[in-house]
């Protein structure tokens, strides 16, 4: 039997944005007071996930998820919770039709520990299986991202009114966003990702390699070469997708990240006029895509003649798309 769908209103999401908003206002502070904490006695100790120096976890992330999903549970009965934190202590959090938020607490920990400010707390509604709100802050840079579907994407303050005193995203609007031709035209974000065993990290490297190189790599027969005008690695995939959504990356590509490392930023990005797909290629539903591991973003774009309609945009955006597929390898990303 089909899983029930269910129904809101545009009153619903507006409301859910709000609510979203207060949350990032409320775990702003507290992520920065961690932020500042690094050069200072009280400093936290850190902890290693699994064993995997290259994915990291502090008192922060914990303290932040506890408060957030406090505040979801006590203000939005009924909804269901899947957090980072929360699935690294082994709780079983599965993706249903339900109104479920999507919470990384401190997206780009690596960062955070190194005082290297890409660092955001990343806040996304998804109801069946599709993500509809997000909300991504970045309190050192007070850099508040929000969408709702169909409403729009702004870039504000954390005390601004986003519609009223934000920019609207991208950040050529009202103008048309810039033409991109190809990938040989664009500035391409991407990342190692937290998995370094020999096969994980092999991939990457050449897919990576792929995009930014005159010719394919040796090892990868049947792939194409992107010559992009460079590769930029931020360290947080919340960041990552919000300089797609500005139109200052023209392209992200990343295996391995989670649901709540995306959510936000899938809503974010469509809402900008920005498009995500499966990283490899492969036709899936949002609720695939959500869970898959596998992402590949894509700018605004008009089209070669600069026809910025809907259509244009499509059609510039698929065909970028193709190309990527067509340069990256096809890499698994199992959930365990």
């Amino acid at each position: 039997m089909a899983e029930q769908q269910h129904s809101y209103t545009a009153a619903d999401l507006e409301s859910y944005l709000h609510f979203a908003i207060s949350l990032a206002q409320l775990a702003g502070p507290i992520i920065l007071e961690g932020f500042n904490s690094r050069f200072t006695p009280e400093r936290s100790a850190l902890l290693v996930k699994k064993g995997n120096t290259a994915d990291l976890v502090t008192e922060w992330d914990q303290k932040v998820e506890k408060i957030v999903r406090a505040e979801i549970a006590s203000k939005m009965k009924g909804h269901c919770f899947i957090g980072e934190e929360t699935v690294a202590a082994g709780e079983e959090c599965g993706l249903t039709n339900a109104p479920t938020w999507i919470v990384d607490p401190i997206d780009g920990t690596t960062n955070f520990v190194h005082g290297f400010p890409f660092v955001a707390i990343s806040i996304g509604l998804a109801i069946n299986q599709e993500p509809v709100v997000g909300v991504i802050y970045n309190p050192m840079m007070n850099q508040l991202f929000t969408a709702a579907k169909g409403h729009g994407a702004y870039l504000s303050k954390i005390d601004e009114n986003p519609r009223e005193q934000g920019r609207r995203l991208p950040l050529s609007y009202p103008h048309a966003p810039l033409p991109l031709h190809d990938i040989s035209m664009a500035l391409v974000a991407g990342e190692y990702g937290s998995a370094r065993g020999t096969k994980d990290i092999n991939a990457r490297t050449v897919s990576m390699r792929n995009l930014a190189a005159v010719e394919p790599a040796a090892a990868t027969p049947g792939r194409k070469a992107g010559h992009a005008h460079g590769i930029r690695c931020l360290g947080s995939a919340a960041m990552n997708m919000m300089c797609v959504a500005q139109g200052q990356f023209d392209m992200y590509w990343e295996v391995g990240c989670w649901e709540w490392d995306v959510c936000a930023g899938i809503i974010i990005i469509r809402e900008s006029g920005g498009v995500v797909v499966d990283g490899c290629g492969r036709k899936v539903t949002d609720g695939q895509l959500l869970i898959g591991r596998r992402f590949l973003c894509v700018r605004a774009c008009s089209g070669e003649d600069g026809n910025s309609s809907p259509e244009a945009n499509a059609a510039a955006q698929r065909k970028i798309i193709e190309e990527a597929w067509s340069i990256v390898e096809d890499i698994e990303a199992p959930r365990k």
